[in-house]
């Protein structure tokens, strides 16, 4: 079986698939082709392959510019740092009951920060010699 790709980017001329279905770079569908005539139309037109949706029965691949590559990958970093991380940052930090007073409220400024970024903190103190 083929690996999936991680990462959004032009496939070059390796395509795993013998029938793929092919989009024009105005997001028009050109249908389901052999692979070799979708290399030779991304030649003649001077685009590359990329490939959008790999589970369907074909696989999709869209024929773009570097240009529009690129900005979908802008658009796809922006979409994943706007969503939420699964499940819930847990912070630890270690203090130990000799702290001096200056070292205590630097670790107070950092707590708080954790705790405005909605982390979970624990903290521990360690009862001294």
């Amino acid at each position: 079986a083929p690996k999936s790709k991680t990462q959004f980017g032009s496939v070059g001329r390796r395509i795993p698939y013998r029938i793929v279905h092919v989009i024009n770079q105005d997001g028009e569908s050109l249908g389901h082709m052999h692979r070799a005539e979708a290399l030779q139309l991304m030649d003649q037109h001077n685009l590359k392959l990329v490939l959008l949706r790999e589970n369907e029965d074909p696989p999709v691949y869209r024929l773009m510019t570097g240009q529009q590559i690129h900005e979908e990958q802008l658009r796809r970093a922006e979409k994943k740092k706007a969503s939420p991380k699964p499940g819930v940052v847990q912070k630890e930090l270690s203090l130990s009951s000799t702290i001096a007073k200056n070292d205590l409220e630097t670790k107070t400024k950092q707590i708080a920060q954790w705790i405005e970024k909605k982390y979970h903190v624990k903290v521990t103190i360690r009862q001294a010699k």
